[in-house]
């Protein structure tokens, strides 16, 4: 009858201390925690340092003109009470927009 899995190797002696050295580390790896990273409380997002005011100001108009865009279609959208609201938004924005430039 053939076997379908080969005898296993015969019984050979390893080296103790290199499997000691070995478990070491890996239970080392998993278990200790590492440093705890310092949790800063100056909110989540941060601005760099190395961009300059025109920059920033660049990016705060784009983004208040793509608001303003979602919120004039949005405007057109609704009706009633709604409405109102979102083109108070679009007021707001536009004001917001004119102290930026």
């Amino acid at each position: 009858m053939i076997k379908d899995t080969p005898n296993p190797p015969a019984h050979q002696d390893y080296d103790t201390s290199t499997l000691h050295e070995v478990a070491y580390r890996a239970i080392n790896h998993y278990l200790n925690p590492g440093k705890p990273i310092a949790e800063s409380s100056e909110g989540i997002f941060t601005v760099r340092a190395d961009l300059g005011t025109e920059t920033l100001l660049v990016n705060a108009s784009q983004d208040l003109a793509s608001i303003s865009d979602i919120a004039n279609h949005l405007a057109f959208e609704i009706e009633g009470s709604q409405r109102n609201v979102a083109l108070g938004i679009c007021r707001m924005l536009e004001g917001v927009q004119l102290l930026v430039d």
